[in-house]
């Protein structure tokens, strides 16, 4: 079947991860994604390793499936023209480059607007493009740092930390799929382009979500709680007889069952724990017990009784027990491509699932210019014809 996005064509000037995992996004729902890259190096990412197969790059096979790949020299008068060739087919541009590049190279919002005045033109930099800082360049480590974010992570007696990922880029470019999307609904009914003014600081403070909204309302610095939730008790990871857990206990109900299944229903009924504002309170006194509880029986144990007492927990899991998941192997998490110098691929899939309309997986993570010759002659024979 068609993709969601069939027939839209998206012109990608995005290199690493914010504005490339954007893009495949929007290809695995249809999109024709052609991606621009430098003559000689090409994306950063495709250098960026070990891991490599065949000298192709694990980092940059993940963000990369589903386009085409490009080499335009942006600092010369010919790959400028091209560009602004291929912008007046296309429906979106996406970027990431330092704020005012565009504006170098003469591909601004301004210039690109008057050649497709339906374009959808995303803009994703660090800081964004006004305020003080908008010159600055920005990378989601040194976001995460000044977001608050590593602030959050980590416990009490460590230092701050970041995440196992770079989680802001990957946020900023999942909110840049949703805005190209809301702008190519809202051009069904203008008929024109807009641009997206789009920050990895700003979608980072954003997921601040209930932690900011906390230092909203009491303008108290949060301290660093580990694996523990701030609003909610008990919501955090326990050492158990062979491993860790975690158990998420969302309200009361869910507390007096785990209390009967670790044989201490009188602690549901202890002024101390009734309710979760209790429990949240009296925290450093409730966590013990149920620490002391959860060590006299191994993990599997304790996720079957709360299983069957509809009680949220879950293992801590490593990759491997990930990749063997039977509940990801079954929803198509992991999925293979062939690719010409790498040859047998393994991504992870797209977590998307349309009813009519479903993701497919239809080009490998291209080679540096593997298209040229398709997309460079059609615009060759286009000018003759012109």
């Amino acid at each position: 079947m068609a993709g969601a996005l069939k027939g839209i064509k998206i012109l990608d000037l995005s290199r690493v991860l914010a504005g490339p995992f954007c893009t495949m996004v929007l290809g695995d729902l249809g999109a024709e994604v052609i991606k621009v890259e430098s003559p000689n190096s090409g994306d950063d990412t495709r250098k960026w390793g070990p891991p490599f197969k065949q000298k192709v790059s694990a980092y940059y096979l993940c963000t990369n499936r589903n386009k085409k790949s490009v080499t335009i020299d942006l600092k010369s008068v010919q790959g400028i023209e091209q560009i602004k060739e291929l912008v007046s087919e296309a429906d979106v541009v996406i970027n990431n480059f330092k704020s005012g590049t565009m504006e170098k190279f003469g591909l601004g919002y301004k210039t690109l607007s008057l050649i497709n005045p339906k374009i959808i033109y995303c803009s994703i930099t660090g800081f964004g493009e006004t305020g003080p800082y908008k010159d600055m360049a920005g990378y989601d480590f040194i976001i995460q740092a000044m977001s608050g974010l590593m602030s959050i992570t980590g416990t009490d007696n460590s230092s701050p930390q970041k995440l196992g990922v770079a989680i802001v880029d990957v946020l900023t470019g999942l909110y840049a799929a949703i805005g190209i999307q809301a702008a190519l609904i809202e051009r069904e009914q203008s008929g024109k382009g807009q641009k997206i003014d789009l920050s990895l600081y700003d979608s980072a403070v954003s997921a601040l979500i209930n932690i900011g909204s906390n230092y909203l309302m009491t303008k108290e610095i949060p301290k660093r709680i580990g694996n523990e939730h701030a609003n909610i008790v008990p919501y955090q990871t326990f050492i158990t007889e062979d491993g860790e857990m975690v158990i998420a206990v969302g309200n009361d109900s869910q507390f007096k069952k785990l209390c009967e299944i670790i044989e201490q229903p009188k602690l549901a009924t202890d002024i101390r724990f009734q309710t979760n504002p209790d429990r949240v309170k009296h925290r450093l006194e409730l966590v013990p017990i149920l620490q002391r509880a959860f060590l006299q029986r191994n993990t599997a144990y304790w996720k079957d009784k709360c299983d069957k007492n509809n009680i949220p927990c879950g293992p801590i899991q490593d990759l491997e027990d990930v990749y063997n998941d039977p509940q990801l192997n079954k929803r198509n998490m992991f999925i293979e491509m062939e690719h010409p110098t790498a040859g047998e691929i393994e991504l992870i899939g797209s977590p998307l699932h349309l009813s009519r309309t479903p993701v497919t997986y239809r080009h490998h993570p291209p080679n540096l210019g593997e298209h040229n010759v398709e997309i460079l002659n059609k615009l060759h024979s286009k000018n003759l014809n012109d």
